[in-house]
């Protein structure tokens, strides 16, 4: 079953007075593309989309202004109570089977947290990396909560350190997932693998040695039948 999902939010942040908005549309949980606020034109998830599909931008910036008005309307009727801060959680995977020296890419995945204000920051072995990086936008859950994907390229190579580090409000300190570039682990020779490969190995030699006594068995029968009775 297909899910559609639009979304439509504006933020303040205080006490900085930062702002920031969005309209974003969707289907299966990956977006199609966004709009934002501050730069008030279409965001593209892939960049072949505009072939099939168009969107007025202005029309969702008018949105957003709108509802920025709601905002300061419900506001003042709060007395401008805060919302507490959901600290996100977070988890580094490659997108494909790790072979050294072979591209590939590193997936930051964070979620349940709110409000949809954070950083990501890709380091390796302890320097901060920008080249290769994409972010998705803020993905709306449910719960009312957000989640969030970050993407590096990179190329393994054994012993580098990799570390997704995320920073939120409701973060203490900054959040830190470690990747580390390994070469797959291949299956120790224990004594019980020892065992089972001599096992095997027995199964197989008494396999062919009962075949060749059984077509040397059906060779004599048919000579003695040839000969007949003596």
């Amino acid at each position: 079953m297909e899910t559609f999902v639009e979304l439509d939010f504006f933020q303040e942040s205080f006490p900085s007075e930062q702002k920031s908005g969005e309209f974003l549309q969707g289907m299966n949980g990956e977006e199609f593309f966004h709009v934002d606020w501050d730069k008030r034109q279409n965001v593209w998830r892939l960049p072949n989309i505009p072939n099939y599909f168009g969107f007025d931008a202005q029309g969702a910036v008018g949105n957003m202004d709108i509802i920025k008005n709601n905002m300061r309307v419900l506001i003042k009727r709060s007395n401008c109570s805060q919302t507490p801060n959901a600290p996100p959680t977070a988890t580094v995977f490659p997108k494909n089977p790790v072979e050294m020296g072979d591209p590939n890419v590193l997936v930051c995945f964070v979620d349940q947290f709110f409000p949809p204000l954070l950083n990501i920051t890709w380091l390796k072995n302890g320097e901060e990396v920008s080249q290769g990086v994409t972010d998705t936008d803020f993905f709306p859950s449910a719960d009312n909560a957000f989640r969030k994907f970050s993407y590096l390229a990179f190329v393994p190579q054994h012993g580098d350190v990799y570390v997704c580090q995320v920073d939120h409000w409701g973060l203490p300190q900054s959040l830190a997932k470690l990747w580390h570039s390994k070469e797959p682990s291949l299956i120790p020779e224990t004594k019980e693998n020892v065992v089972c490969g001599l096992g095997l190995a027995m199964g197989l030699l008494g396999i062919m040695a009962g075949t060749v006594l059984f077509i040397k068995a059906r060779r004599m029968n048919g000579i003695n039948q040839r000969r007949g009775p003596l």
